[in-house]
């Protein structure tokens, strides 16, 4: 399985603007990712919820303090604390689209 860095991700929106004939520069779309992800991270380090139609939702959600064990030395308790983190909800055309595309899933694994 390949992992695409944002680079690439550019690159590729990048070509589909342009192949589209929407004059659009790597620069230019390489600020429009930043700042949309940079949006994004201050929306949910607000505490709110961000929701793309067809796309998910992305949501702060909280975790309660517990205490955990130490694998190293199981007889010991350590205290976790609570914290924040990020939860992604897939919206219906992505849990669709990912859905059939298990048939490339077996093939890159075989």
């Amino acid at each position: 399985m390949a992992t695409i860095n944002k680079k690439e991700l550019v690159d590729t929106v990048t070509g589909q603007l342009q192949a589209r004939g929407i004059g659009i520069t790597h620069d230019v779309v390489a600020r429009i990712a930043q700042s949309l992800t940079g949006g994004i991270t201050d929306s949910l380090a607000n505490g709110d919820t961000v929701a793309m139609r067809r796309f998910g939702a992305f949501h702060v959600r909280e975790t309660k303090a517990k205490v955990g064990r130490n694998p190293k030395d199981p007889g010991k308790d350590v205290h976790i604390p609570a914290g924040a983190g990020v939860k992604f909800k897939p919206g219906k055309e992505l849990k669709e689209r990912v859905a059939a595309s298990l048939h490339v899933l077996r093939e890159r694994s075989a």
